[in-house]
C-alpha cells in the first residue's frame, strides 16, 4: 500500500465519540420508558462537541491533514496544536490561525484564512 495513512483514532475522537454513545444510550432508555433520560442524553450530546474541541485544543486531536508517522499513535500529543493547525475550522475558532494561515501567500494560490 502506498501513501501515507492516518485513521486519525485520538484522544480527543474517543472521548467525543464516548460521551456521544452515551448520550444516545440515554435518549434510547428515555423513549422506552425513563423520561429523565432524555433529558440528560441532550446535556450528553450536547457536552460532547465542547469536549472533543477542548481536548483538541490542548493537543490531543489531530490536524485536518494526514500525521507524520511519529505523530500517529494514540496516546501521542499533537505537538504544533498549540500555534493551531492550518486550514482548521476548530483552531481558527479558538483563534489559533496555524503558521502557513497567517502569511500573505499560500502554496495553491487561493487568499489566506482570516
Amino acid at each position: 500500500m502506498s501513501g501515507h495513512h492516518d485513521e486519525g483514532h485520538t484522544i480527543a475522537g474517543w472521548v467525543g465519540s464516548g460521551v456521544a454513545m452515551v448520550g444516545s444510550l440515554a435518549i434510547g432508555v428515555g423513549v422506552i420508558g425513563w423520561p429523565p433520560g432524555i433529558w440528560w442524553g441532550l446535556i450528553a450530546l450536547v457536552a460532547a462537541a465542547p469536549a472533543t474541541w477542548g481536548l483538541h485544543l490542548a493537543g490531543w486531536g489531530k490536524p485536518p491533514n494526514p500525521r507524520s508517522a511519529d505523530q500517529q499513535g494514540l496516546m501521542v500529543r499533537d505537538r504544533s496544536a498549540r500555534e493551531g493547525h492550518t486550514n482548521c475550522r476548530g483552531c481558527r475558532l479558538a483563534g489559533r490561525r496555524g503558521a502557513q494561515s497567517r502569511t500573505a501567500d499560500t502554496s495553491d494560490g487561493s487568499a489566506p484564512l482570516r
